[in-house]
């Protein structure tokens, strides 16, 4: 089974660009990751400032180890996770 992770994003008023673009340098790093099957970033066309991110990793150990990466760090602990209100959930592929 995969471990997969949705996350809905709100951006801070003003910060929508700037939160669109670290979701996109976030994306590309992450997809480059040994336990990366999926990943990728999505933005309401209605809602600017509504962003939601879909991960698919080959299981927990992979999703943990993204965690402890240095674009991680410094791309969504350092900035995103600044910039927005954030709603996450976990599921399990059913196979």
């Amino acid at each position: 089974m995969a471990y997969v992770l949705v996350v809905r994003f709100t951006a801070n008023e003003g910060e929508e660009e700037k939160v669109e673009g670290l979701i996109r340098d976030l994306a590309a790093a992450s997809r480059e990751e040994p336990g990366a099957i999926y990943y990728q970033g999505h933005r309401d066309p209605e809602d600017p400032r509504a962003f939601l991110v879909y991960e698919v990793y080959q299981d927990e150990d992979a999703f943990k180890a993204h965690g402890q990466t240095d674009h991680f760090k410094s791309l969504a602990l350092e900035q995103l996770f600044k910039l927005t209100e954030r709603e996450r959930h976990v599921y399990a592929t059913v196979d």
